[in-house]
């Protein structure tokens, strides 16, 4: 009968030979194994990080020119989102005159940037009408009309603010 703990032959106080681990009790032995390194990962089909980094940084280059194109067909085609733009820069120029507040600048800044994004996706739905329906329609006259309809509310807004800010300091400068 074999003590638990040894291996077969041996006594409980003799060291196991090389071939053979010394279990726990009530364990066989069992043959040691080799010991190996540890598998290497697997490499992926990406490329490397720095690979990576680069294509990242060059989708995001691209996607800033193709925005910058869109801003650009904006100003050259749309007459009404050039005037905007020269009025709200002269609403930014009076501002800056005026000496307005951080919270004010904040609103007016926005209140441009709201009229300018609103005549942008005005711009790019009347494209898309356009392109998708070349004939006329009604519900395609009516989808026009009310994103213009939508640019017009945001620029009595933007007068309305700038009414708000802008006028109690420029009265106070020419009528005091």
């Amino acid at each position: 009968m074999q003590v638990a703990g040894t291996v077969k032959g041996m006594s409980s106080g003799e060291a196991p030979p090389d071939g053979d681990i010394s279990p726990r009790p009530g364990v066989p032995a069992s043959p040691r194994l080799p010991i190996s390194p540890p598998p290497r990962p697997r490499v992926s089909a990406s490329p490397r990080p720095l690979l990576r980094a680069r294509i990242f940084s060059i989708r995001i280059i691209r996607s800033f020119y193709y925005a910058f194109a869109g801003l650009s067909y904006l100003f050259r085609t749309q007459r009404n989102a050039r005037v905007e733009l020269a009025v709200g820069l002269a609403a930014c120029g009076v501002g800056g005159w005026l000496r307005i507040s951080r919270v004010e600048w904040a609103v007016i800044v926005f209140t441009i940037a709201l009229v300018l994004i609103l005549e942008g996706l005005n711009t790019a739905v009347e494209a898309a009408i356009d392109l998708a329906s070349p004939k006329y329609h009604p519900l395609a006259k009516a989808a026009k009309d009310l994103a213009a309809g939508m640019v017009l509310i945001a620029a009595f807004a933007s007068l309305g603010v700038g009414l708000l800010i802008l006028g109690p300091p420029l009265w106070g400068k020419f009528f005091r």
